[in-house]
C-alpha cells in the first residue's frame, strides 16, 4: 500500500517547533508496518527529529543556527526578500527538507525522547505545506 497526502501546518513564528502531534492528526490510519516519509515543500523551513523533552534544546538549536548563518552578512547576494531570507535557505539546506520514519503497529516508532520539529527560519513564513507518503502493509 502506498498513500500520499498533502496538508498544511498552521503558520509558526521563527523558531524550532514540536509538531509531532499535528502530523498524525493530518494522516489516515497508519499501516501495521511501514514507513512515513515527510517532505516540506519550502526552501526556507526544514523538518528535523531531535530531543522533545527540554525546551532549552529548541532555544539552543535556534541560537546555534543564528550564529552559524547570521542575517545581513555582507557576502549575501540574494537579499531581495529581506534579511531573514538567504539565511533561511542556508539553514534549510543544513537541516534538510525531509524525514523518513518507521511505522510499527500503526504508529510512529520513535525513541522515547525523539520529537518531530518544524524548523521555521523566516520571521513570517506562513502556512507550510507537507507531503506525507505512507508505505506499508
Amino acid at each position: 500500500m502506498i498513500e500520499q497526502i498533502e496538508f498544511s501546518l498552521r503558520p509558526y513564528p521563527r523558531g524550532i517547533h514540536l509538531i509531532g502531534k499535528e502530523i498524525p492528526a493530518q494522516l489516515p490510519a497508519l499501516p501495521r508496518k511501514g514507513l512515513l516519509h515527510l517532505l516540506i515543500k519550502h526552501t526556507s523551513a526544514a523538518l528535523a527529529l531531535n530531543e522533545n523533552a527540554d525546551p532549552d534544546v529548541r532555544r539552543d538549536l535556534n541560537t546555534i543556527f543564528d550564529r552559524l548563518v547570521p542575517e545581513n552578512a555582507p557576502y549575501y547576494m540574494h537579499t531581495d526578500e529581506g534579511p531573514d531570507d538567504m539565511p533561511s535557505h542556508a539553514k534549510s539546506v543544513i537541516v534538510g527538507s525531509s524525514l523518513t520514519l518507521p511505522v510499527t503497529d500503526g504508529r510512529l516508532n520513535l525513541g522515547t525522547w525523539q520529537g518531530i520539529y518544524l524548523c521555521e527560519f523566516r520571521d513570517y513564513g506562513g502556512p507550510r505545506k507537507i507531503i506525507a507518503t505512507i508505505i506499508g502493509e
